[in-house]
Formats: structure tokens, C-alpha cells, sequence
């Protein structure tokens, strides 16, 4: 059976789907963005919203009851791949060896003008 997973410690949903769904021993985080808990973006450019979109995963997986270090697989989307760089550091300071599987990749856009967007899949205990 599949429940949704919601928490105030990372911006609500902007469109009709869940911050998170449980469902057989896997958590599907939805992607996050660099918006603090009441929907307005960080500053601090790619780097400050990737440290955002990350902080905002972790709460989404306390709320499940695991934890970012039990993730499976991320993707990163960057309005410019000359970000990379930048949001490779952050994203390397979240996690430790054996790393996530991981995509990451260019797209024309994302919502509210955000510059990163990552989404996860996480293992429950």
C-alpha cells in the first residue's frame, strides 16, 4: 500500500502530488527546490539551493523515518549545466561512500525560477 509522506519542515507541494510517497520498503521523494519551509527561494545562487533542496529531502525522509544516508538514487536538474561544479560540492558534503546512484541534467527551466531541483528514492529500515 502506498502512503504519503508530509511535513512542514520542507515547502508544501506546488502542484498535485506529495513531498513524498512510502510504498514497499522505498520512499519516492518528489523533487525539491532551493524554497525555505514557506515557499521562498534561498539565496546564495545554485550552491545555497542545492544545500536547500537537500535540507529539504532530509525533512521529507525524517518525517518517513529514514534518512538521506539510506538513499538509493538522486537525480539533479540544473537550469545550467555550468552549475555543476557548484552543486557537486554541496551535493558531495550530504553524502558519504558507497554514493547514490545518481543522473543529473540540464533542463529548460524549473519552477519559480529555481536553479536546482533534486529528487530521490530512499530505503526505509
Amino acid at each position: 500500500m502506498r502512503r504519503s509522506v508530509t511535513t512542514p519542515d520542507a515547502p508544501a507541494a506546488i502542484g498535485p502530488y506529495s513531498q513524498g510517497i512510502r510504498h514497499d520498503g522505498l520512499l519516492w521523494c518528489s523533487g525539491q527546490l532551493g524554497l525555505d519551509p514557506e515557499g521562498r527561494m534561498v539565496p546564495g545562487g545554485a550552491a545555497g539551493e542545492a544545500r536547500q533542496a537537500l535540507v529539504n529531502l532530509e525533512a521529507v525522509c525524517r518525517e518517513a523515518g529514514t534518512s538521506l544516508a539510506h538513499a538509493l538514487r538522486c537525480t539533479i536538474y540544473l537550469a545550467d549545466l555550468g552549475d555543476f561544479a557548484a552543486v557537486n560540492a554541496v551535493y558531495a558534503e550530504a553524502f558519504q561512500e558507497p554514493f547514490p546512484a545518481r543522473a543529473t541534467v540540464q533542463v529548460a527551466a524549473l519552477p519559480k525560477g529555481g536553479r536546482v531541483e533534486i529528487d530521490a528514492v530512499v530505503a526505509l529500515p
